[in-house]
């Protein structure tokens, strides 16, 4: 039998300390998972009775995914809260607070393979070439968008990054990334010399402040930029050069990755630069080449039944 009896409020308390001391997650994970779980502990405290973890059965599990499909959750996020319950679970477990799994039982739902939007060579070029140079956070912006692009990066590596781990003489650059896991990217030339003209140009004119000495990227008043800020930029860029898709700094990862692929680039050297802990994250940029090569098919081959071909000439 569980040796502890723990409220809701105190066994969630404790479980972002486990979070955050024992898996090492960044904040950013830490909030969705504790976001999740604390959506499942009002599920179970009002629609279940359940007034303690410890109490915690394979029926609630279920009956609160039975609830996430009445709602029309999206099938991913039911995956994802699940992968949160089960996470949670474990933990409850670690803690002695019960002795069994409540979610051994319960099958996943399948997650929905979704492309997501990838910009065109052209359209990554028209969008830097949009940022008005002739301001010193134009430098700054450029620089930015050169770095997303050139390594892939996710928007809090880009926003982190810093000044020591930009290797110019090797061409490299070292983040810390998911679960303070570290890897080294190349970085092209272009975006190194994008980043040498914003060290000159705008942030030399800058005293960062204390604890943001070795950022690279700051804002005016010297300290690093946040998630939203690199996002409110990005979408500004894009309007400007009236790019019309969805834009965001995780676009222009996947548009990395995507024409590393269409280049013929080895998927475990992406998978590599990009952080992935499964190939099968990977994978997806192939389903985006295939993609590609659909559409040119469909845009230049004379026998395709592509609507606007019908009286292509060969």
């Amino acid at each position: 039998m569980p040796t502890i009896q723990s409220d809701w409020k105190s066994t969630i308390n404790g479980y972002e300390d486990h979070l955050r001391l024992e898996k090492g997650l960044s904040e950013n994970s830490i909030a969705a998972y504790l976001r999740d779980i604390r959506q499942f502990s009002k599920f179970c405290l009002e629609e279940q009775s359940i007034e303690h973890p410890g109490k915690l059965v394979t029926n609630a599990v279920q009956q609160y995914m039975q609830h996430l499909y009445d709602r029309e959750i999206a099938r991913n996020s039911q995956a994802r809260m699940l992968s949160g319950i089960r996470s949670f679970s474990k933990y409850l477990r670690l803690e002695n607070i019960i002795d069994t799994d409540p979610v051994e039982l319960v099958s996943s739902p399948r997650p929905e393979r979704k492309l997501p939007d990838v910009l065109s060579i052209e359209e990554v070029h028209r969008i830097i070439s949009t940022i008005d140079l002739s301001r010193r956070e134009g430098v700054r912006n450029k620089a930015m968008l050169e770095v997303l692009y050139s390594c892939g990066l996710r928007v809090t590596e880009l926003c982190e990054l810093q000044l020591s781990k930009v290797d110019f003489i090797d061409r490299v650059v070292q983040v810390i990334g998911k679960g303070n896991k570290v890897r080294t990217i190349p970085i092209g030339t272009t975006a190194l010399q994008a980043i040498d003209d914003y060290l000159a140009e705008y942030r030399s004119q800058l005293i960062p402040m204390k604890g943001h000495e070795d950022t690279v990227f700051l804002g005016r008043q010297g300290r690093c930029l946040s998630r939203q800020m690199a996002f409110t930029m990005l979408k500004r860029v894009a309007i400007q050069a009236q790019i019309r898709k969805s834009i965001s700094p995780h676009t222009f990862r996947h548009s990395f990755a995507t024409h590393l692929i269409e280049a013929g680039a080895d998927l475990r050297a992406v998978q590599e630069m990009l952080g992935h802990e499964q190939i099968a994250t990977t994978e997806i940029y192939t389903h985006l080449d295939r993609r590609f090569l659909k559409d040119q098919i469909e845009s230049f081959h004379p026998r395709s039944s592509a609507p606007g071909l019908k009286n292509k000439t060969v």
